[in-house]
C-alpha cells in the first residue's frame, strides 16, 4: 500500500492559516510513501502549490491540484492528470492539464464511482467528467475549500466553506477512496 500526500506552504506561509517559517525543503512537492518500508519518495515536484489530489476509481490516473495562484497573480489554478504505472510506483512526466478553474481556483476534490470529479471552487462545487467536461455546479454563497462524501450510501456531499458546512445528497456515491 502506498500513500500519496501534497506539501503545499500553506500553514507556514503566515500567522493567518498557522504559523510562520520557513519552508524546511525550499519546495512544494507531491510525495508517494511506501506503506511497508516508510520509504518517501517525490512523484511530482513542477508544481507549484499542489493542494490535493485523488485516483480514478481504477487508479489508473492521479488527479493533482495545484492552486499557485494563490501567491502569484498569473500562478496556476488547475488539475493536472497524471497516468500511474503499472506497478503504482511513478507517474509520467508532468501530466497534462485536465481543467483550469473559472471562478477563483480548484481546492479540495474526490470522485465519484463514475470517474467523475468534484471539486470545491470560488462559486460553489464543480462536477467534472472523466474527460474534463463540466457537468455541472452547485452553487453556494462563498468559496468552497473540500468536499467529501459521507453518508450511509457515500451519496452525500459535504461541502466546507469559508464559514459554513453544507451537504447535499446526490444520484452518485463517491468512490471508495475518496
Amino acid at each position: 500500500m502506498y500513500f500519496w500526500i501534497t506539501d503545499p506552504t500553506y500553514g507556514i506561509d503566515s500567522d493567518y492559516e498557522g504559523d510562520f517559517a520557513h519552508s524546511e525543503i525550499g519546495a512544494s512537492q507531491v510525495y508517494r510513501i511506501d506503506g511497508k518500508t516508510g520509504e518517501i519518495s517525490v512523484v511530482i515536484q513542477d508544481m507549484e502549490k499542489p493542494n490535493g489530489l485523488a485516483f480514478s476509481p481504477d487508479e489508473k490516473y492521479l488527479y493533482v491540484v495545484d492552486t499557485g495562484i494563490s501567491h502569484r497573480s498569473d500562478g496556476p489554478r488547475t488539475v493536472r492528470r497524471y497516468t500511474v504505472s503499472a506497478d503504482g510506483k511513478s507517474l509520467q512526466a508532468h501530466g497534462e492539464l485536465f481543467a483550469q478553474a473559472t471562478v477563483g481556483l480548484f481546492d479540495g476534490l474526490r470522485v465519484d464511482v463514475h470517474g467523475n470529479l468534484w471539486l470545491g471552487a470560488g462559486d460553489g462545487v464543480h462536477c467534472l467528467s472523466p474527460q474534463g467536461e463540466l457537468l455541472g455546479k452547485i452553487r453556494v454563497p462563498e468559496v468552497v475549500a473540500n468536499v467529501c462524501f459521507g453518508g450511509a450510501k457515500r451519496n452525500r456531499l459535504f461541502i466546507c466553506g469559508t464559514r459554513s458546512l453544507y451537504a447535499i445528497f446526490l444520484r452518485t456515491t463517491g468512490e471508495s477512496g475518496s
